[in-house]
């Protein structure tokens, strides 16, 4: 198994220089910022079991800061970033707080309706471009304004930022505050009789997503230069977030990396199909995947790849058992 690892991570490294060409480079950073937003969304909708439709208000967030910076003061958009992550954790705590308090889908209610408002509020304010949008720098001013002509650069910067973000992950998972999480997830009420902290726990997994995804939307803002109130804060950026965590496992580690690998080549090629008009037949047919994981296999494609690797295991361990005998 450690060697299919190896053969992953290697492939990831050489796709710019195997599958070359502006088409092909742009869909791997699609899916590396994909996979990063996802990460996002899977610490608390995975981990804590709490379901958010509304993650693109933080990565509104993260997206419009950049740009917003360098608009109002002339600032490198890059300087946005810390910004947007502050503003992210203002809104998590706004919304976790009193959501959290209560029981049932009171949650995921809450991140509809404040990612609804933020998006109106957004498209009417002229300070944040209203409906317009706001634009970054027209010509690179120096390497500070992460502003390439390709996309391979910002491939392997995203590629790097996924990678700390798994790393954390990981760390997360290993922790403390990641059995909590699972506790959590697995009922509230079974989770505090054994003394474990609920809300303040969710918060700090809400808290960590948030920073998480207002990073991807950061990222988004710098590779593209052009944020709008639909590519930023659209209900569709929440649903793919989630969609690509469910398709490839909700809770685990490797889930939405795969989810992404798999959902954004195929949103690009429906577009392709329908002359770029195929955004809404690219959803039924996330709907219908979902349909079919959630009737055969709801662990994802990470319950798929466990299941192959324990049926492996078994068969060595019994080809070695009948060897021994």
């Amino acid at each position: 198994m450690r060697w299919s690892w190896i053969v992953v991570v290697a492939a990831f490294l050489a796709y710019p220089w195997v599958l070359s060409g502006p088409y092909y480079e742009r869909m791997g950073a699609d899916v590396l910022l994909a996979a990063i937003s996802a990460v996002g969304w899977n610490l608390v909708g995975g981990y804590a079991g709490q379901a958010s439709v509304g993650h693109a208000m933080f990565y509104g967030a993260g997206a419009y800061l950049p740009l917003f910076v360098f608009t109002a003061w002339g600032w490198p958009p890059v300087a946005g970033l810390p910004i947007g992550i502050a503003v992210s954790l203002l809104i998590a705590l706004v919304i976790g707080i009193p959501s959290f308090r209560l029981s049932g889908h009171y949650f995921t209610m809450a991140t509809v309706a404040v990612a609804e408002l933020v998006r109106l509020v957004v498209s009417n304010w002229d300070l944040l471009g209203a409906a317009i949008g706001l634009s970054g720098p027209a010509v690179a001013r120096g390497w500070w304004d992460f502003s390439f002509r390709g996309a391979v650069p910002y491939y392997y910067i995203f590629l790097g930022v996924l990678a700390v973000v798994l790393v954390i992950t990981w760390q997360m998972a290993r922790s403390r505050m990641g059995f909590y999480l699972r506790a959590i997830k697995a009922g509230d009420r079974a989770a505090r009789s054994l003394g474990v902290p609920v809300r303040r726990y969710k918060l700090y997994a809400l808290m960590l997503s948030a920073a998480v995804t207002s990073v991807a939307g950061s990222l988004y803002a710098l590779m593209v230069g052009f944020i709008d109130p639909d590519s930023g804060l659209g209900i569709l950026v929440s649903v793919q977030m989630l969609i690509i965590a469910a398709l490839g496992g909700a809770g685990t580690l490797f889930g939405p990396v795969a989810g992404a690998v798999i959902l954004i080549p195929l949103q690009n090629v429906t577009n392709s199909w329908l002359g770029g008009t195929g955004s809404g037949a690219s959803f039924v047919i996330y709907g219908g995947i979902i349909m079919l994981l959630a009737r055969f296999k709801p662990g994802g494609l990470m319950d798929i790849w466990h299941g192959f690797a324990a049926r492996r295991r078994s068969a060595a361990a019994l080809a070695e058992a009948r060897r021994a005998a």
